[in-house]
């Protein structure tokens, strides 16, 4: 494994408990980091996170994540042991999203498919 997903499974496990944990913003209750991507020079991460809610909420939580921004990087300085922090880059993760629909769209497939018919 390179160094970039060695720091990147940390900061993940870090982030993860500074977001569920210490931040007391209510509208970071439902928030789950899924993924940390690394620059390749460590100076960059960009942290994905699913929100369980709809639409309006994904905005309010992503908004509150980027504002918490600095505090998260200042804990992960305090907490780590890496030559300079990484900037955090909090994105929205749109892959479940994504595979949701995907079953939506099979499950809808199956359901249009003629009855009877043998498959080849």
């Amino acid at each position: 494994m390179r160094r970039p997903e060695r720091v990147a499974d940390i900061l993940r496990e870090e982030i993860s408990q500074i977001v569920g944990y210490e931040l007391e913003d209510p509208r970071l209750t439902m928030v789950t980091v899924t993924d940390v991507r690394m620059s390749d020079n460590l100076r960059d991460a960009n942290v994905f996170v699913t929100v369980a809610g709809d639409e309006e909420e994904h905005k309010l939580a992503l908004a509150a994540l980027r504002r918490a921004a600095p505090y998260v990087r200042k804990q992960l300085g305090l907490s780590l042991n890496l030559p300079r922090t990484p900037e955090i880059h909090f994105l929205r993760d749109s892959v479940e999203e994504k595979g949701e629909r995907v079953d939506q769209l099979l499950r809808q497939m199956e359901q249009e498919r003629p009855q009877g018919k043998d498959e080849v």
